[in-house]
């Protein structure tokens, strides 16, 4: 799979019942795990003080993460997607360190 740098920005349109985003919220929080235990997300951060999202996600390609990756994100109707896709830098420090020993720190 390859991997992209995607960042979400969520708007809720106005007027939208407190009700449906609360429940879109807690749907988003189970999806995101599922999607996280299928290899799909693998890292996620909010910048302090925003209300956007910076993730790492995987996927076949970008039609793939489009469709079946963000595509299944209950609040996707709402985001705001920029996505970037990533290759392998030769001066990675973690491309190189291999698997840890017994008892050595990753």
């Amino acid at each position: 799979m390859k991997e992209f740098l995607v960042e979400l920005t969520t708007t809720v349109p106005e007027g939208t019942d407190p009700d449906e985003v609360s429940r879109r919220r807690a749907d988003e929080a189970v999806r995101a795990r599922e999607l996280a235990s299928e290899g799909r997300l693998v890292r996620l951060w909010r910048p302090v003080g925003e209300l956007r999202s910076i993730g790492v996600w995987r996927a076949d390609d970008e039609t793939d993460l489009h469709e079946n990756v963000l595509g299944t994100l209950p609040l996707r109707p709402w985001m705001t997607a920029v996505v970037t896709a990533l290759q392998s830098h030769p001066n990675d420090p973690g491309a190189s360190r291999g698997p840890a020993r017994e008892g050595e720190p990753r």
